[in-house]
């Protein structure tokens, strides 16, 4: 499949934690590298608590500051991007299509002619109750790249779902792995400080990995104009990652 690369591109992403954290540094640079106009667009309510600095990628003078506001005016600031974030958590269906609604830009004023943007939902959120979410929206958008990531301590998975045209061209995450969309686990918001205490085991390098897999897509689809990966599993354990082609349709190492 190919995708445009002269049109505007504006890139959502939920989540701005451990896998999160680690994705926004190199996709500002991509964006920096891009000779068409972007915009990024991070969303998360949380905010930097010591535990936080043992994995993910906030320093010790973050603490207390929302994560997304963070990771935004770092990079935004070293790459000189306009600043955007979400402070809050994004938990209904109706605000995540305003976000991922398409933009029409002017490129050419004397023209007067509009260009419709490329849009690439990320999801790096830590429960299946957002990524229900992120289904929803995704069979109710008509164009959509949705870029899925989750890991534990050691392993992950990585899943690109594509619309086009009103069509579902790859599965999101919740066709590949429908157990998700049964799943009863809770927003952000709705947990309680004992629940939010206690959470899934994961490493640095698990977040890392997840984070490189997801910009890999991301960068061949804007860089190239083409994605052949519909979905990768990795273990940070064997350092070995398996992937799902789309032209081959097979497991390769």
């Amino acid at each position: 499949m190919k995708y445009p690369m002269d049109i505007p591109v504006k890139i959502v992403q939920l989540g701005a934690g451990g896998t999160g954290g680690h994705i926004a540094p190199h996709l500002y640079r991509l964006l920096y590298t891009l000779d068409r106009p972007t915009r990024y667009i991070i969303c998360d309510g949380d905010v930097v608590e010591e535990k936080n600095l043992l994995r993910q990628n906030f320093s010790p003078a973050d603490r207390g500051e929302n994560k997304a506001k963070v990771l935004a005016e770092r990079y935004s600031t070293v790459f000189g991007l306009e600043t955007e974030y979400v402070p809050s958590f994004i938990e209904k269906l109706d605000l995540l299509l305003e976000l991922i609604q398409p933009n029409a830009w002017e490129l050419e004023e004397q023209s007067r002619k509009q260009t419709m943007e490329m849009v690439i939902l990320l999801g790096a959120v830590d429960n299946n109750k957002s990524r229900q979410l992120c289904h929803q929206a995704f069979y109710q958008s008509r164009d959509l790249v949705y870029i899925d990531s989750g890991n534990g301590e050691f392993t992950g998975q990585i899943v690109c779902g594509v619309r086009r045209n009103g069509h579902t061209m790859f599965r999101p995450i919740g066709g590949v792995q429908p157990e998700m969309l049964r799943d009863t686990d809770k927003f952000p918001s709705e947990l309680s400080c004992a629940e939010a205490a206690v959470s899934d085991p994961q490493s640095m390098a698990a977040n890392i990995t997840a984070a490189i897999a997801v910009v890999n897509m991301v960068y061949n689809i804007l860089a190239h104009g083409e994605c052949l990966v519909r979905q990768t599993e990795f273990s940070t354990r064997t350092v070995k990652m398996q992937t799902v082609l789309e032209k081959q349709r097979r497991r390769a190492a």
